[in-house]
């Protein structure tokens, strides 16, 4: 069984595996909690990023505060993932969950005011966002559209969690929702079946234009 899984999401299981591993020298350099563990360890903080420490938008996927955070991050990612490497393909999963991760972590970065960030959830909006990709360009699909409507009342439960519940990272998350919806039609899902060409370039066109703009006002 565990072999199997293993062929099935290779790049999903070996992001958990690695945020767990960050986890635990977290905890062995003076605790996950720490700020100053938690900068050292590559948290997202806005005045190191427009200091040119751009690296920031992607180790933060890496780093969790707190055992809880970990926890809820890495079976959501387990789950998700699982779904999204099986019906994308591996290294199209990757590129949805890094740039996804970018992208939030950019919105992050312009919206928090010198508080750390830190967790896998802009990434695991990506992949919620590309699962809605599927939904609505897969529609006569059932089995799709069915587990894209749940995704989706998953995304609004998170969200309106963001909104009642304070330090919640409510623009990173929205941010890495949009960049995994667009970038998962520029990857396509070539297993289920053809994306549209045009819809491929307006969402790369989108993408590009944000990531500009997100990156000239950070910085």
């Amino acid at each position: 069984m565990r072999s199997r899984t293993w062929s099935l999401a290779p790049v999903t299981i070996t992001l958990v595996v690695i945020q767990v591993l960050v986890y635990l020298a977290m905890t062995l350099a003076g605790g996950s909690t720490n700020p100053a563990v938690l900068v050292r360890f590559g948290a997202l903080q806005p005045e190191l990023l427009r200091a040119g420490q751009w690296w920031r938008l992607i180790t933060p996927v890496f780093v969790h505060i707190g055992f809880t955070h970990l926890l809820i991050n890495s079976l959501t990612l387990y789950f998700l993932g699982l779904y999204i490497e099986q019906l994308f393909g591996h290294w199209r999963m990757l590129v949805i969950y890094f740039v996804s991760a970018i992208v939030g972590n950019l919105c992050s970065a312009y919206w928090l005011s010198g508080s750390l960030a830190a967790g896998a959830s802009t990434a695991i909006f990506g992949l919620f966002g590309a699962f809605l990709m599927l939904g609505e360009s897969f529609r006569e699909n059932l089995a799709i559209r069915q587990l894209s409507r749940q995704f989706l009342i998953l995304v609004l439960l998170n969200i309106g969690t963001d909104l009642l519940v304070p330090g919640i990272d409510l623009a990173g998350h929205i941010g890495g929702l949009f960049a995994g919806f667009l970038m998962a039609y520029v990857v396509a899902a070539p297993k289920i079946g053809p994306v549209a060409t045009n819809k491929r370039w307006l969402s790369a066109g989108m993408l590009i234009v944000g990531i500009l703009v997100l990156i000239w006002e950070v910085s």
